[in-house]
């Protein structure tokens, strides 16, 4: 695997769309707290380095990675918003909870993508150890919320640029 050997949450501020007028919200699950505290500020804090206002960042916590999708979906219906950032991490356990997870959530944030216009970016890690996800979520493997804030200032700029161009994202 590729990225096993590289910290994929650098990134170069200028090769990115302005986002000081864009609006996010983040949905952060509670279960694995630790991991997805991490994930959270690394998504917080790379926003507000991009030059958003803290008061352009819209925060949801929802139990567990399952309940993202619903409180994504809340969130882009009582805010307006340019992007939504889903913040989860599921590890693999001894039996196939994870997979069902992990799928609906995937399924789940593509679906409210495709059906709204509106970008949803999946910030959840699936690692197979603890040991894994803290490498993600601000070890030696970077930070998965960096990444995901990244991510939702580069889709909620492609969105704009194709609204202004009147081209929907279907082409």
């Amino acid at each position: 695997m590729a990225s096993v050997q590289q910290n994929l949450s650098v990134f170069d501020k200028s090769q990115l769309p302005d986002a000081t007028k864009m609006h996010f919200g983040i949905a952060v699950a509670e279960w694995n707290s630790v991991i997805t505290g991490a994930l959270y500020q690394g998504a917080y804090d790379t926003l507000i380095s991009c030059g958003v206002s803290p008061d352009q960042i819209h925060k949801i916590d929802v139990p567990g990675s399952f309940e993202l999708t619903a409180g994504a979906k809340f969130l882009a219906s009582n805010y307006k918003l340019d992007a939504v950032i889903c913040l989860g991490c599921v590890i693999q356990g001894e039996t196939r909870h994870f997979d069902f997870i992990c799928q609906a959530v995937a399924n789940g944030l593509t679906n409210l993508s495709v059906m709204s216009g509106l970008p949803f970016i999946f910030g959840v890690l699936t690692t197979d150890t603890e040991e894994q996800a803290k490498e993600r979520s601000g070890g030696k493997h970077g930070n998965k919320g960096i990444e995901a804030a990244i991510t939702a200032i580069k889709m909620a700029g492609l969105k704009s640029q194709k609204t202004k161009n009147k081209i929907g994202f279907g082409g």
